[in-house]
């Protein structure tokens, strides 16, 4: 049955919410998570006790789906998403959501709202937010009495207002983002509202994003504010930066295997003083969900600028080629040998 598109500029869209037909909701309650289902309302009603509203007891993830040019939806690497949920939702002392439940939530809510899903060649998709919190009577400092998760989509384009693949800014700021044993490598909702404000200072020096070291000796670069870094050296080397508080992120993991089997690159996953190696970089690169893989111009650190690829101008080969590789597989447009992308 074919479907007829939403009446939208597609090639015109920012990357804001934008309100779809349905949602998907189940709920926890006495040990037993209860049977899913898609809901219209947008709204959602919680009671003032919950925790996540005093507590932060709250984590979600963020995929997208793509259309085909033979007219499939396609995921990339949902289990993943799944995992890292898993493992957020430990740490938080929250329930886990099952594999199964996981996916009905996600793909039962981009089927019901298929008209929304971009076509092929626009430059959109489908973002898919999934997440979970605390919601209950309660007052004490203690896990909920009750968990809902909750599956929602939005059209979206370019995360950077530049859109595409075009250059981005970072500044390294007095804020840190996670301690080194705390919740950095987990995606809690909790760590993103504690990084607005290094994300406002990045913005008043003229940055598009924050850029994070270790909080520990302020030395080590980690992430920034919603993507993980990955950098290549003068020396030809990949450096992907390690730290206990980075966010395992999917992009990331692809990007890896990507510059390993298919560009032949030798892989370093090591932690990378920026002060002292800084000079080395020849590409410096951002990838995640929302930015996908984000060449990287200039950092602000120390007060003062420093430049990248082409004096910080230009798009390096190496990112570009990166770049080109994961949309096309992501969209179906080149063979996946790897089996990450699944149809809906």
């Amino acid at each position: 049955m074919v479907v007829e598109k939403k009446d939208l500029d597609w090639s015109s869209l920012g990357f804001s919410y934008i309100k779809t037909d349905y949602r998907f909701r189940a709920r926890w309650r006495e040990g037993v998570w209860q049977p899913g289902e898609l809901v219209e309302s947008e709204v959602m009603e919680v009671h003032e006790g919950s925790p996540v509203l005093h507590y932060a007891q709250a984590c979600f993830e963020g995929l997208k789906a793509q259309s085909s040019p033979d007219d499939k939806i396609l995921l990339f690497r949902p289990e993943l998403n799944c995992q890292r949920m898993a493992q957020t939702a430990d740490r938080l002392v929250m329930p886990e959501v099952p594999e199964a439940l996981f996916m009905q939530g996600i793909t039962e809510c981009i089927r019901a709202n298929k008209a929304w899903v971009p076509p092929s060649g626009s430059g959109a998709s489908l973002y898919v937010r999934p997440f979970l919190i605390g919601v209950g009577e309660n007052l004490g400092l203690r896990p909920a009495p009750e968990y809902e998760f909750r599956v929602f989509v939005c059209p979206v384009g370019p995360y950077y207002k530049s859109g595409g693949l075009s250059l981005i800014s970072l500044a390294v700021t007095d804020v840190d983002r996670a301690a080194p044993k705390g919740t950095g490598r987990f995606k809690a909702g909790a760590n993103y509202a504690g990084g607005l404000m290094a994300t406002q200072l990045a913005n008043q020096l003229g940055a598009n994003e924050a850029l994070y070291l270790d909080a520990g000796e302020r030395r080590y670069l980690e992430e920034a504010g919603s993507a993980n870094i990955f950098l290549v050296m003068k020396n030809g080397k990949f450096v992907v930066p390690e730290s206990p508080s980075i966010l395992p992120g999917v992009t990331r993991r692809s990007v890896i295997t990507l510059a390993e089997d298919q560009l032949g690159l030798e892989v370093q996953r090591r932690p990378v003083d920026l002060r002292n190696e800084i000079e080395d970089i020849d590409e410096f690169g951002a990838c995640g969900t929302a930015a996908v893989i984000s060449p990287v111009g200039k950092v602000f650190v120390d007060e003062q600028w420093h430049h990248f690829y082409g004096g910080g101008e230009a798009i390096g080969p190496t990112t570009q080629k990166l770049y080109d590789m994961l949309t096309r597989l992501q969209r179906g447009e080149r063979d996946d040998p790897y089996g990450w992308t699944v149809e809906v």
